[in-house]
């Protein structure tokens, strides 16, 4: 595995009213994480039928890069803002696997 790229998304809910600096801090974010040197893609979206919604597709070279986007003192900052104005304790994080 350590060699495959490494494809997730991440589901999360703004609260009431945080809409917009929830897709503040993501616009910020996604600016740091595509000039991750391991970063395929990194491609954040809004529900349109739930603008509270948001939606990340992300792939990463190996775990390696992974590891390295996880260890970025921006995404620790991101977290950190994000927690307080979204449902739930944080992100949902789903793991996939290439079907071909």
């Amino acid at each position: 595995m350590s060699g495959a790229v490494i494809a997730l998304y991440a589901e999360f809910t703004a609260l009431p009213g945080q809409e917009t600096e929830v897709a503040h801090l993501l616009r910020e974010l996604t600016a740091h994480v595509r000039r991750e040197a391991g970063c395929v893609r990194f491609d954040p979206h809004q529900l349109e039928t739930n603008p509270a919604a948001f939606f990340v597709y992300e792939e990463y070279r190996d775990l390696a890069a992974f590891d390295a986007h996880r260890a970025a003192a921006y995404g620790a900052e991101f977290n950190r803002a994000l927690g307080p104005i979204i449902e739930g304790d944080g992100s949902t994080l789903t793991f996939l696997a290439p079907l071909v």
